[in-house]
């Protein structure tokens, strides 16, 4: 059964929204690359939980994206489509993660979509 893999927090200063998240709950972040896109750790490996990212919010943008893990993106959108959702980012490749997408459900609320690449 899918599964919610990772969030994203939105965030209009995400040095201050990083600071709050370490205070508050001792996450730790790390710059992806040369992107505005911080990798949190929220805890242990061993610990049940999710990791996720701060990133800049734009324009319009969701305040959370929860993105959910399938094992065929193409099955899981054409899914989508068929039952009142929408591709609102068509799928894409990302280096060494998968192929992902995001979409709105029927009730506007926006999500990602992850086919993680082969181990």
């Amino acid at each position: 059964m899918p599964k919610v893999s990772w969030f994203e927090l939105r965030a209009d200063d995400p040095k201050r929204a990083m600071k709050f998240y370490e205070k508050v709950f001792g996450w730790k972040f790390e710059k992806w690359g040369d992107q505005e896109y911080w990798l949190a750790t929220t805890g242990e490996k061993s610990e049940m939980g999710i990791e996720g990212a701060i990133q800049p919010r734009k324009p319009k943008d969701p305040p959370v994206v929860n993105t959910i893990n399938v094992t065929n993106i193409d099955e899981a959108i054409k899914k989508i489509e068929k039952n009142g959702g929408k591709v609102v980012v068509p799928k894409m490749d990302v280096p060494m993660m998968g192929t992902l997408a995001y979409f709105l459900d029927t009730e506007g609320n926006m999500h990602g979509l992850m086919q993680p690449a082969m181990k």
